[in-house]
């Protein structure tokens, strides 16, 4: 088990949240994803009793990419993915909010998830399974929300079916980052007034892995 700040553990979580993002606007764009990463971002829907936030993602190797993304999101300029990634990143934090005042959606939530990861055990070969499963739970669920993530990007790539699955799937996925980063003190006013030390925080999480 790690022994990680406080700091340390929001920035994991929020990075999930990146991760997510960041994965839902390529696939957007270009209908391609990272499959390490995208495997880790909706498996962490199914941890249930980890020993700490690294764990979430089977380990931080799990969200690098949330990590590299975060960091290049915090900072200041950025380029067009940058600023599509954060955008989606803010999005999925208000939708979180939205879901939070809804306790008999987290309930069913819950309890599809649990049947899902049970799925995903032992029936599944291939994460697109798994997202097929855990896109339907998005659908009759956060969907109804008065709030949507709106999604742009290629029309061919959208239409997709699988796409739509994966990009669902991913929106829970962050959903559920977001709820974790809350859980571990997060807020939307301290990650803007403290972008630079979290940022800081993401680039020597980043180094541990040996990313430069």
């Amino acid at each position: 088990m790690k022994d990680r700040s406080s700091l340390e553990n929001q920035t994991i979580a929020l990075a999930g949240v990146a991760q997510s993002a960041r994965i839902v606007d390529q696939i957007s764009r270009t209908g391609s994803y990272p499959l390490e990463f995208l495997e880790a971002s909706i498996h962490s829907l199914f941890s249930f009793d980890v020993p700490d936030v690294d764990s979430v993602f089977g380990n931080v190797q799990g969200v690098k990419l949330g990590l590299q993304n975060l960091s290049s999101g915090l900072a200041t300029g950025g380029d067009e993915t940058t600023a599509s990634m954060m955008r989606y990143l803010f999005s999925i934090l208000h939708l979180e909010r939205k879901f939070a005042a809804r306790p008999d959606l987290q309930q069913v939530v819950q309890n599809r998830l649990q049947h899902a990861s049970y799925k995903a055990t032992h029936f599944a070969s291939h994460v697109n399974e798994t997202c097929h499963s855990v896109a339907a739970i998005y659908s009759d669920t956060l969907s109804t929300l008065s709030y949507r993530v709106k999604i742009s990007g290629s029309a061919q790539h959208l239409q997709n079916d699988a796409n739509a699955e994966i990009i669902r799937a991913l929106l829970l996925a962050g959903v559920r980052s977001a709820y974790l980063w809350r859980q571990l003190g997060g807020r939307r006013w301290k990650m803007i007034f403290n972008r630079n030390q979290i940022r800081s925080v993401a680039i020597d999480l980043s180094r541990e892995l040996g990313i430069r």
